[in-house]
């Protein structure tokens, strides 16, 4: 399987186990809690896997804008959260950086 791919879906399970913290209510509901650890280990599994040809300072990065800026997006779209120009365009940026370093990582 492709090395971008398996990053997209290590990025996808940092996303997940971010929600499901959000809503295990501070670990008080088993349910959200187990599926943290789940997504969280499914993570870095794929992380890992995609260290075979993706440099890893490269790999990390856009593991973690794939995380925060699917968080964001989905709490702008379904919890309320703010959708501001201002945040709009840190998103950007974030998107901007991982694309300028994808660009320069061979």
């Amino acid at each position: 399987m492709n090395s971008w791919i398996i990053l997209l879906i290590a990025g996808l399970f940092e996303m997940a186990w971010v929600l499901a913290l959000k809503f295990s209510n501070n670990f008080s509901n088993v349910f959200y809690t187990t599926l943290v650890v789940i997504f969280m280990i499914l993570s870095l599994l794929f992380l890992s896997l995609s260290f075979e040809s993706i440099p890893m300072g490269t790999a990390y990065a856009c593991w973690t804008a794939i995380g925060a800026v699917g968080v964001i997006i989905f709490g702008m779209i379904f919890l309320g959260e703010s959708s501001d120009a201002l945040r709009i365009f840190f998103i950007t940026l974030i998107i901007a950086g991982v694309i300028g370093l994808n660009l320069t990582s061979h």
